[in-house]
């Protein structure tokens, strides 16, 4: 483990590199091309920050590891949803006004729900990934056909505050992209190699790994841009962050790494993860599930999020077997 280290680590450091210059050159693209301000707070704000988890599940399926790629999918939905929502509430309370991000929470939890559907039987198969990527392409039709609405709404607002045009002439926003693309690669390759060998050498599972290690690098750097937010009183790109990472890494990711390579789910991993993953969606639709009236979520419930990623991680560790 003298390398693998070492190496994991750095592939993170290039994931997160990677990720944020893929979203500043696809934001200045599509303003160019003149998508609207909530068009890009949806999609390449929203899923470009979930880049990183991508390329991670797309190379562990590529190299025959699908437990990392499931665990990497949805350990970041479970990090995103708990830690990063709950230390982020915990230093600036924040209430979502957007009305599009009151549609979205029921979108992720049926994006859950349709997961567990998909996998009861012990399997995310070629077809169910595939139907997985139908619901994310039918996920951005939506989105489009949302940001063509004449009703005002907070993130666009925000949004266009956060990120005024770019002054990236095209051909350089193309390099950017493309840059940003080999980075990830590179990355992702280095962080799987170094998360198996860590695995093997500790004697845990290429799930548990993914589920923690992995999971919390490629997740937390979205921390600071959700703490920054809520800090300005962009409650809205805060938990447009959150919102769009659980949408992505439950359609795209695990979706894209199913159809590369089918991914075994055990029972406990039902039971156990994708259960408090889907209490997590349940729990954010609750509290936002009234428009008109939205709930702030400050540190109360910045405090049982947090307990609940720490208890599902102590879960993690006692029951989980070895790889």
């Amino acid at each position: 483990m003298l390398l693998s280290i070492p190496a994991l680590l750095a592939g993170l450091i290039l994931l997160v590199w990677g990720a944020e210059r893929l979203v500043e050159g696809a934001a200045a693209l599509a303003q160019r091309a003149g998508w609207s301000p909530l068009l890009v707070g949806l999609v390449v704000v929203g899923f470009g920050s979930s880049a990183s988890e991508l390329a991670v599940a797309v190379t562990a399926a590529l190299q025959d590891h699908p437990a990392l790629a499931l665990g990497s999918a949805w350990g970041s939905n479970i990090v995103s949803m708990s830690l990063v929502l709950g230390v982020t509430v915990l230093v600036a309370p924040i209430k979502a006004r957007s009305p599009v991000l009151h549609r979205e929470l029921p979108l992720l939890l049926a994006a859950i729900v349709l997961t567990a559907l998909l996998v009861a039987d012990g399997v995310l198969s070629r077809l169910d990934a595939a139907l997985l990527l139908a619901g994310f392409v039918g996920l951005l039709i939506w989105s489009w056909r949302q940001s063509r609405r004449s009703e005002p709404d907070e993130l666009a607002r925000e949004t266009a505050q956060e990120m005024p045009m770019l002054p990236l002439p095209r051909g350089q926003a193309v390099r950017r992209v493309l840059l940003a693309l080999l980075v990830l690669a590179g990355g992702s390759a280095l962080l799987v190699w170094g998360a198996v060998d860590v695995a093997h050498g500790l004697g845990v599972s290429d799930l548990t790994l993914g589920f923690t290690v992995v999971a919390l690098g490629t997740t937390l750097p979205s921390l600071a841009t959700c703490i920054a937010a809520a800090r300005k009183g962009e409650d809205d790109i805060a938990l447009g962050h959150v919102l769009g990472a659980g949408l992505f890494n439950t359609l795209a990711v695990a979706g894209l790494a199913g159809l590369i390579e089918p991914l075994d789910v055990e029972t406990t991993v039902l039971v156990r993860d994708l259960a408090v993953m889907a209490a997590l969606a349940l729990g954010l639709y609750w509290v936002g599930r009234d428009p008109k009236q939205p709930t702030q979520l400050g540190t109360q419930a910045g405090r049982v999020l947090v307990a609940v990623y720490l208890l599902h991680t102590a879960a993690l560790i006692i029951t989980s077997g070895p790889g």
